[in-house]
């Protein structure tokens, strides 16, 4: 007797990704019958940069992070990937090599979608390819406001802008007065993303704190919103 096949998920699950988010059951349903799940330990590689990219990957467990080796050997963490996220949709549409190293931090589960099995779906349901590309035009938007925010900011009002970009990828674009964030990376990571050094980012979040924006809790950073926003914007006034 052969063995029974994995159960499927439901399109609730599919739409938990802002990839996918928006497509008809119809279309759900043939990635759900086109992906396969695959996992990895923690520290494991998924990919390296320069590795050719066929597939994309939709996180269901788990963490990856997301990182570049500069010439002098140090990383550079460019983000998180959390349960939800989507890794190597560029890979969808090109033949080009990967452009980061993607690292499992914990033990990790994720369906993996081919180029070859996208191409078919996108062929059949041409709302899958409108979807592909309102996703991308948003993470082009994020990666333009991280870039400035690095350029143009100071270090104080690059951290709460981060916090805010992280908290509204958790809690959606309409942020609550007050939010608690478990921050998952450590300052050594954090200072990798806003550019500066380690001390530098410590005193900035201490700073922070003391503006009463952060409180320290018992399960993670207790954030005022509207004292984040105003020190995010610091020339607002």
């Amino acid at each position: 007797m052969s063995p029974a096949p994995p159960p499927r998920e439901k399109p609730s699950f599919w739409r938990s990704f802002p990839l996918f988010q928006d497509l008809p059951d119809a279309v759900l349903a043939d990635i759900d019958a086109l992906a396969t799940l695959q996992r990895w330990a923690a520290a494991e590689v998924i990919f390296q940069r320069g590795d050719a990219g066929a597939w994309l990957l939709a996180l269901k467990s788990g963490r990856v992070r997301l990182s570049l080796i500069t010439q002098a050997g140090r990383e550079l963490t460019l983000r998180h990937a959390e349960p939800g996220d989507t890794l190597g949709e560029l890979a969808l549409f090109d033949q080009d090599p990967r452009s980061a190293d993607a690292t499992a931090v914990l033990d990790t589960t994720g369906y993996v979608l081919a180029r070859r099995s996208y191409e078919a779906l996108a062929s059949k349901h041409p709302a899958l390819t409108m979807g592909v590309a309102r996703y991308l035009s948003r993470r082009l938007r994020e990666t333009t406001e991280q870039l400035e925010s690095i350029a143009l900011y100071p270090l104080e009002a690059r951290a709460a802008r981060f916090l805010l970009f992280t908290l509204r990828q958790l809690n959606g674009l309409d942020l609550p007065s007050r939010a608690t964030l478990r921050l998952e990376i450590s300052q050594t990571e954090l200072a990798t993303v806003l550019g500066a050094s380690r001390p530098k980012v410590n005193r900035a979040l201490l700073a922070l704190a003391e503006a009463g924006a952060l409180n320290k809790g018992p399960h993670g950073w207790d954030c005022d919103i509207p004292a984040l926003q105003a020190l995010a914007e610091p020339d607002a006034d």
